[in-house]
């Protein structure tokens, strides 16, 4: 049985990895707690540099030649509707439901990509946004707030109760003038799926990266000089 449970609040990640009940995260890393998730300068409201349209965040993706090989696209799951229940975690419920299950954020220029990596379920995914400095800024930061700020609650999606815990990670060390790091561990039918995700907004340009923590470490760099290149 396969719960479908994104990682993020507000649809964050688009369908972040339709999680398996049945596996466990095995791609190992060590994971620090931190008081700060989110770092870097707050959004500039002089600074207006242009949106970039949804066609030209495509073409910054991370592709199967920048991934290396084993990597697969992910096929595209048809949207699910099911009722879904956060309990134990007030600042979320506010966010509704979909912030608990799937779905983008509410910005008018976006782009995704989804991949598993050598056959297993390790995946990894990522997802550009382009709108104001500020809009971005605050969007981001109010669904990092909410979940980080609830070390445990759960979520019941389509009438499967899914454990969660989140911990703030410190910021990665990349550039960009605001980040936020957390990681989720997912346990439903008494297995569990670890998640890490990593939001950098970069000007008028929001990454996020998430999935198996090994290859959200491995590819953050390039998934970022990739997004911010003018080349």
């Amino acid at each position: 049985m396969r719960v479908r449970v994104a990682t993020t609040a507000l649809g964050i990640t688009a369908a972040l990895l339709a999680l398996p009940a049945c596996s466990t995260d095995t791609t190992g890393g060590t994971h620090q707690t931190s008081s700060a998730a989110r770092t870097g300068k707050p959004a500039d409201a002089v600074q207006k540099p242009a949106a970039l349209s949804s066609a030209a965040l495509e073409s910054r993706l991370l592709d199967q030649s920048d991934l290396g090989s084993g990597y697969l696209p992910k096929p595209e799951r048809p949207a699910q509707h099911d009722d879904v229940t956060v309990i134990g975690c007030p600042a979320l419920s506010e966010l509704g439901g979909d912030a608990a299950t799937g779905g983008t954020l509410a910005f008018p220029h976006k782009a995704k990509a989804d991949f598993t990596y050598g056959g297993s379920s390790s995946e990894i995914s990522e997802e550009l946004y382009s709108d104001s400095a500020r809009k971005l800024s605050d969007g981001i930061d109010r669904i990092f707030d909410a979940m980080t700020g609830c070390p445990t609650y759960q979520i019941v999606a389509g009438g499967t109760p899914v454990d969660v815990t989140s911990q703030k990670l410190p910021s990665p060390h990349a550039s960009g003038d605001e980040q936020w790091s957390q990681l989720l561990t997912f346990t439903a039918g008494g297995r569990s799926t670890v998640v890490k995700q990593t939001a950098i907004r970069d000007g008028s340009l929001l990454l996020i990266v998430s999935g198996s923590p090994a290859l959200v470490d491995r590819h953050l760099d390039k998934a970022l000089a990739k997004a911010t290149s003018t080349g």
